[in-house]
């Protein structure tokens, strides 16, 4: 929005020659800003001098309650994936999927996809179907590369699902993975194997 941009522009005439002196401007604005503020503030992290300044304050960002504070930090900003840890970085994709923001607008996304995470994302879709609940495909996305054992089970429950969205999650999953069982499940339906292959079918367009 005009009044957003309009924010991190003064932001951007902030006097930066003095580290101390601009953190401390910085985060001051952090502590007084009321809802429309934190939003422009977050969104300016990406362009702020000084970046390894404000990961504990994005961290801290990511346990906000607010919708729109939320957005600000995790939907079309790069910053997190630059700049956060990787505990920070699982907080803030699960976070994504428990409040359902867009997962497509979580930029590096692939680029930050992890082990833990994965482990994570996968005990969170059990939880979610025992409770009777559907899980978002996109969550599958994360779990590709690190397809074993213990999540292959959930896998293949997807690829079995009458969703063709699930089934289509589940294909993709196995295309991202080096896991034989994942590339035998994934040879075995030549139809999406051959979209895969083709373009016609992957994360963006799912």
């Amino acid at each position: 929005s005009v009044d957003r941009l309009c924010r991190v522009w003064l932001l951007l005439h902030i006097d930066a020659a003095k580290k101390d002196h601009f953190f401390n401007s910085i985060e001051n604005l952090f502590l007084s800003a009321e809802m429309n503020e934190l939003v422009a503030l977050y969104s300016s992290l990406p362009v702020l001098l000084w970046p390894e300044l404000w990961r504990s304050r994005c961290a801290e960002g990511i346990r906000s309650n607010i919708g729109t504070v939320l957005e600000a930090i995790i939907c079309n900003n790069p910053y997190p994936s630059e700049q956060l840890s990787e505990a920070a970085w699982n907080q803030l994709v699960m976070k994504a999927f428990f409040t359902d923001k867009p997962i497509h607008q979580v930029i590096g996304l692939d680029l930050r996809a992890n082990k833990e995470l994965a482990n994570i994302l996968s005990d969170y879709a059990n939880e979610r179907w025992a409770a009777s609940r559907t899980v978002n495909p996109q969550l599958w996305r994360c779990v590709g590369k690190f397809i074993d054992e213990k999540n292959f089970p959930n896998i293949l429950r997807i690829a079995h699902s009458a969703d063709a969205i699930e089934k289509e999650a589940a294909a993709l999953a196995s295309n991202d993975s080096d896991y034989p069982a994942a590339k035998e499940l994934l040879n075995k339906n030549d139809l999406l194997k051959s979209q895969i292959d083709s373009g016609q079918l992957s994360w963006d367009t799912l």
